[in-house]
């Protein structure tokens, strides 16, 4: 379903537990440039409200968010 959205990193933080997920997402997006986005696959059942309220108050977006099974990912572009 992501054939449409043009990721330049992909992060797997399956496993992970909060707050790791978010620091490593905070990190990588970083790393990109403005317009630019990463996907990032987390285990974490506390994504779903930590990574919304990262986006607001560090000023990304998160574009898109699929469900795999029990892990989310998310598309985060860099604003």
């Amino acid at each position: 379903m992501n054939d449409t959205i043009q990721t330049v990193n992909s992060l797997n933080l399956t496993g992970l537990s909060c707050p790791m997920p978010i620091v490593k997402v905070s990190k990588a997006i970083k790393e990109v440039k403005q317009g630019e986005i990463i996907d990032a696959l987390t285990s974490d059942p506390g994504a779903l409200t930590d990574f919304p309220a990262w986006a607001r108050t560090s000023g990304n977006e998160i574009i898109k968010t699929e469900t795999e099974g029990e892990n989310t990912r998310f598309f985060i572009k860099r604003n």
